[in-house]
């Protein structure tokens, strides 16, 4: 009898993992924005400015809910956006040391922007939500530090950017909808909390394992 044999790396699978498949539909329009003279770092700089700016509006005016419906929208144009500035980069000759100190920088503090309005959202505690932005800027610094050490750049679970984006970009959702959010929901963000820190040690874990199997 043969044996079923699951591969274990499914386990660990994101997002992040369908990106190749988006960017595959996104081939043609690249190529267009390269033809006109678009840059990836005016795409990196545009996608961080545009985040600011809804996260801006989202903390100066909570109580208008229906702002929040812009969140999933928005969070998954700026996917695109990224994916863009990233091909463009890579198959358009646009490769700089500048795009790549934006490309890291410019996510975190997109991130930041996009999420800590959540905080002035009931029933999530306002620290909770700043500890998730905290530990999701520190994720994405521990993948990033992979290249500085000689590793290639971290991208592990269980909740990489993409799926940070899906969850709340969900939670926008239901904000904009004007409901009122379940109490029990409070606990999310502690979930979210542990989830992001099992992503770091794995980022960190996965870098010095490809580190130490190069000796």
């Amino acid at each position: 009898m043969r044996k079923l044999v699951v591969p274990t790396k499914s386990m660990d699978m994101t997002l992040y993992d369908l990106k190749p498949r988006f960017q595959a539909l996104l081939r043609p329009l690249v190529a267009a924005l390269a033809a006109r003279g678009v840059t990836a770092n005016q795409v990196t700089l545009a996608a961080a400015a545009l985040s600011v700016a809804l996260g801006v509006a989202l903390a100066w005016a909570p109580e208008r809910r229906g702002l929040f419906l812009l969140v999933p929208a928005w969070l998954f144009l700026r996917m695109a956006l990224n994916a863009v500035d990233g091909m463009l980069a890579r198959e358009h000759g646009q490769k700089s040391s500048l795009g790549a100190y934006l490309n890291e920088l410019t996510d975190v503090v997109a991130d930041a922007a996009l999420y800590l309005p959540f905080a002035l959202v009931a029933p999530f505690a306002p620290a909770a939500v700043v500890v998730v932005v905290l530990l999701a800027a520190l994720s994405e610094f521990a993948g990033a530090l992979g290249p500085a050490l000689g590793a290639t750049r971290r991208y592990d679970g269980p909740l990489g950017k993409s799926d940070r984006a899906l969850v709340f970009g969900a939670l926008g959702l239901a904000v904009g909808t004007g409901a009122a959010l379940p109490a029990w929901l409070a606990w999310l963000m502690p979930a979210l909390a542990v989830a992001l820190m099992m992503t770091i040690h794995r980022r960190v874990r996965g870098g010095l394992a490809e580190l130490a199997n190069r000796k």
